[in-house]
């Protein structure tokens, strides 16, 4: 009989807790590790892992499944790059808790929000649930290929409790703040990891309104915190764009809310381009707060953060132009018809020299931040290789380069398009920011902005890039580990994984490090109701293991889902 059920020999550790790496064998049973050395007992089933490094399961801490974990139990593609736990519920919105007149508003919001098709949604979501605790049952029926986290985001709380007036960001009443605080109380004790709200102007329902949540007061916010510290668990994620002359109030507002609750608190940082030094400010910030003993944190990412646009994608650089809007919803073999039209391409082109007229144009246009992709894609690229300055080069118009480049592989090539962390065409920004002892890697969106992003591989990134093929500034493989599982995983409150050692989750990556990376996405229409969303697979994780069982050999999956979701905080091994 075998001795355990699972054994991986021979395997080059980094056990997540940041230790030099070593070789060793670990031994799994019941789902949990046993044992971390040279093994001498049978597995059931054994991964020779010789020369293969071998890593805890990845924990993001930043995804929008909360619609796609309800019909689909494979996460992907965050399953693809080694992610074993997810925390969804991100940025205040969700769908939970919902009244039956408030489900199309939510899936409004999240379109919006998060550029997930409200078609999807409309048909892939069964409603089957009014309160939080009802949602994280619906959830909790449904097996997956990784674990799963929830928390209480804030705009389907504050238009549960305010209904239209949410919507219309009045303020709320002291009997409003107060079901609040115990529906949030109620909230983590059916297990919510914790509570997330957005303050920022970027999040605007499909509609163009504004998230409900964007002007909650103090005192709302205040409930909400006093409802954590009742129940005694959860997390707080916030959301701003800190854009006032004084953003040092606002953090002024943060320190009381936390010495009133106690809980710990996140709040996303990304290099805005327009204002490159003022993520500076902020994480100084950050860390004034955890100078005053706040368990406080600044989420931030390991590449660029941006868009990609195609024919295949939600938007072009020209998609502001009258003649484009006009042929937009057709199918790109159509459009791309079209488009080969030597008077279509006049016009347009034409048209897109006007000037423009809002922040998303300027974005949507700025060549020399348009950057084709390339097959492997390439997240740092020269600033020689954008299409601006393949246009200075050939002594062309940028428009006509990048409508050519548009047109050309079918219709199939992306325009990586960054607009913050790449400032200065480098990703220097983010290595300071990832080195900060007061940061997280989150913000990958993992499920959300399918037709613009495919920003789940960033587990992929962080430890391809930044600890192999980065030319400059390399950094150390087992401490790229600890920052994705240990760190991440005791941010949220989980405490019984994110390290190999006995009586850890034998959760598992065994990554075949020399091949590791991510490969080009493709967009595919098999979201509910035909929706389409970007999908990015990933190269060299030879196995992925949940709970012990293997949920992936060599990027395909097993059939094995032993993923579940997580209730509230766990503790210590």
């Amino acid at each position: 009989m075998a001795d355990y059920d699972l054994v991986v020999r021979g395997g080059t550790i980094a056990d997540g807790t940041g230790v030099a790496t070593r070789e060793a064998d670990v031994a799994v049973k019941d789902g949990k590790i046993v044992s971390v050395c040279a093994v001498s007992g049978k597995g059931k089933e054994e991964i020779d892992a010789k020369g293969l490094l071998v890593t805890p399961g990845f924990v993001d801490i930043h995804t929008h499944y909360d619609g796609q974990a309800t019909w689909d139990s494979r996460l992907q593609p965050s399953s693809w790059h080694g992610v074993t736990t997810a925390v969804m519920g991100n940025c205040g919105v969700g769908f939970a808790p919902v009244k039956i007149e408030d489900r199309q508003r939510l899936i409004e919001l999240m379109e919006g929000v998060e550029d997930i098709p409200g078609a999807a949604l409309d048909e892939g979501l069964n409603w089957s649930w009014e309160s939080f605790g009802q949602y994280l049952d619906a959830l909790d029926a449904r097996p997956r290929d990784m674990d799963l986290g929830a928390q209480l985001p804030h705009g389907a709380l504050r238009v549960f409790v305010m209904g239209e007036r949410a919507a219309r960001l009045e303020e709320a009443t002291p009997e409003e703040v107060a079901q609040m605080r115990t529906l949030t109380a109620e909230a983590m004790r059916a297990g919510a990891l914790g509570f997330s709200t957005s303050r920022t102007l970027n999040h605007r329902t499909v509609k163009g309104d504004p998230t409900p949540s964007l002007r909650a007061s103090e005192a709302e916010l205040l409930g909400i915190a006093m409802g954590m510290k009742d129940a005694g668990s959860g997390v707080i994620e916030f959301i701003s764009d800190f854009n006032t002359p004084d953003p040092e109030s606002e953090f002024e507002m943060i320190d009381r809310l936390l010495g009133a609750s106690g809980r710990p608190f996140s709040v996303s940082l990304a290099q805005a381009h327009r204002r490159p030094e003022g993520w500076r400010l902020l994480l100084g910030l950050v860390e004034g707060l955890a100078g005053k003993g706040h368990a406080v944190k600044a989420q931030v990412a390991p590449r660029p953060i941006g868009v990609l646009q195609g024919l295949q994608a939600s938007r072009i650089p020209f998609s502001m132009c009258a003649s484009y809007k006009a042929i937009a919803k057709k199918g790109v073999a159509e459009r791309l018809a079209i488009m080969r039209d030597p008077s279509f391409r006049a016009k347009l082109l034409e048209e897109a020299r006007e000037p423009l007229r809002s922040d998303m144009a300027a974005r949507l246009t700025d060549y020399d931040r348009m950057f084709p992709l390339g097959d492997p894609p390439n997240y740092e690229p020269d600033q020689d290789s954008s299409l601006g300055a393949r246009a200075r080069r050939e002594n062309r118009d940028p428009r006509e380069v990048v409508y050519d480049y548009l047109i050309e592989g079918e219709g199939r090539n992306f325009i990586f398009a960054p607009f913050a962390n790449f400032a200065a065409f480098n990703l220097d920004c983010c290595s300071e920011m990832m080195q900060s002892p007061h940061t997280l890697i989150g913000l990958g969106d993992g499920g959300a902005h399918v037709g613009l992003i495919s920003d789940g591989s960033f587990p992929t990134t962080l430890l391809a890039h930044w600890g192999r093929d980065r030319a400059r500034g390399r950094l150390d493989v087992a401490w790229l580990v600890k920052r994705q599982t240990q760190d991440n995983a005791r941010a949220v409150g989980l405490h019984d994984r994110g390290v190999i050692a006995p009586g850890y989750k034998a959760d598992l990556n065994v990554i075949d490090f020399d091949k590791l990376g991510v490969e080009a996405p493709v967009m595919k229409w098999d979201l509910p109701a035909g929706g389409k969303r970007l999908l990015q697979k990933a190269r060299g994780y030879r196995a992925t293991v949940v709970a012990g069982a293997i949920t992936y050999r060599d990027g395909e999956a097993t059939g094995a889902l032993p993923g579940r979701l997580v209730r509230g905080p766990q503790k210590a091994a």
